[in-house]
């Protein structure tokens, strides 16, 4: 009777394992989903401080160009297609030196 005794206890002990290897698959996916999503996240995050950036940048321009233009707007609107301009040039420039 010990051999059928072990022999179930062994069943038992292979059922855990089964179930322990099971869920440990489980975590590592969900680990590997998660680590996923915060790569997504943190891609997002440097988007939307770069459309940050330029969107202050671009406010700045127009305070620089009202400042400038003196308030004629026939100027200002010149003045700020010109610099919009050179600041794509410069960035066109810079993402060729970063290649």
């Amino acid at each position: 009777m010990a051999s059928s005794q072990q022999h179930a206890q062994l069943d038992r002990l292979e059922r855990q394992v089964t179930t322990l290897v099971a869920a440990y698959q489980q975590v590592r996916e969900e680990l590997a989903d998660a680590r996923t999503t915060i790569e997504h996240l943190r891609a997002d995050g440097r988007e939307r401080e770069k459309q940050l950036r330029e969107y202050q940048n671009q406010e700045n321009i127009v305070k620089l160009v009202q400042t400038i233009a003196g308030g004629e707007p026939t100027q200002a609107n010149e003045l700020k297609q010109r610099l919009n301009e050179y600041i794509r040039e410069i960035d066109k420039c810079l993402a060729y030196l970063r290649e």
